[in-house]
């Protein structure tokens, strides 16, 4: 089985990460811009930042036999320092740009707050300027709200709704965003957000089409297999080989492709060669490198 990882944040995680993921069968990935536990202070911060997700994460990441794609935002946590804000909205343009960006994210809600929406609104606006992708954060409290809120915004920026993914769905969310045209993605979680057998159920009462699995892993307790176990859940509740690929490989795909940076018929393991370097840097750390 091939898998494709939607969301996760590398930069956070081990290369025995990227080694289990790619022994379990996931070949691609998207790294949305993140947070990093403390807020960042200055726009070099996050320059740093957004180079390493277009630099240095993808080349380590081909260095263990998978493709990284990232999309890069403001996420909502940090949208409330509305000063640095606006000075890294400057930025993002350019790096909207780059090889590897397929998208605009994470962005969206945490506390719901003017600072949030409005940041939200301008680069949901960026998105629809751009024609790339929008990956939609909705808030771990008051849901509900929060999602309702955003279709609303989506509607009022008037971004197709096909561009963007609405992302940490759950049981009482989806509905909501199964009346639009937005993708639904969902993060399968230990203990909070999302379960496999609470995904299978969902995927058994609403079907698979624009259905979005991803693992949110990042640098909490998390579980960068959660793609791939998923898949086993799936087949284990009765789903073929075929409904698997489809979606936790071809619908996450398909939604990044309205980028124009990313295919189905391109997404290919990619060879290993571990001599290569990155900025004279490598993964190795003076051990044998791995050449296929």
């Amino acid at each position: 089985m091939k898998y494709f990882d939607s969301h996760i944040h590398m930069l956070s995680r081990t290369t025995d990460d990227y080694e289990n993921m790619a022994a379990a069968g996931i070949i691609g990935l998207v790294e949305p811009a993140f947070w990093q536990g403390q807020p960042r202070t200055q726009p070099g911060t996050f320059i740093d930042y957004y180079d390493s997700l277009v630099g240095w994460e993808r080349f380590r990441a081909s260095q263990f036999g998978i493709r990284h794609f990232c999309t890069i935002g403001i996420n909502p946590k940090e949208a409330n320092d509305v000063a640095l804000a606006e000075q890294v909205m400057k930025l993002l343009p350019r790096y909207l740009e780059k090889d590897g960006v397929v998208g605009v994210g994470e962005i969206g809600y945490d506390d719901i707050t003017d600072a949030e929406e409005r940041f939200f609104a301008e680069q949901l606006q960026l998105a629809k300027d751009m024609n790339l992708p929008a990956l939609v954060h909705t808030p771990h409290r008051d849901k509900v709200t929060g999602t309702q809120r955003t279709l609303a915004l989506v509607r009022e920026v008037g971004i197709p709704e096909q561009l963007v993914v609405v992302d940490h769905l759950n049981e009482q969310t989806l509905p909501l965003v199964l009346e639009t045209d937005c993708w639904r993605g969902h993060s399968v979680y230990p203990h909070t957000k999302m379960s496999e057998e609470r995904m299978v159920a969902l995927l058994k009462q609403y079907g698979t089409d624009k259905m979005i699995v991803n693992s949110a892993a990042d640098w909490g307790r998390s579980d960068p297999l959660k793609v791939p176990k998923t898949g086993a859940a799936m087949l284990a509740a009765g789903f073929s080989e075929a409904d698997v690929e489809k979606v936790l490989f071809e619908n996450p795909i398909n939604y990044y492709a309205q980028s124009g940076r990313i295919s189905l018929e391109e997404m290919t393991r990619p060879t290993i060669d571990q001599t290569q370097l990155f900025q004279q840097n490598s993964v190795l750390r003076g051990q044998q490198p791995l050449v296929e």
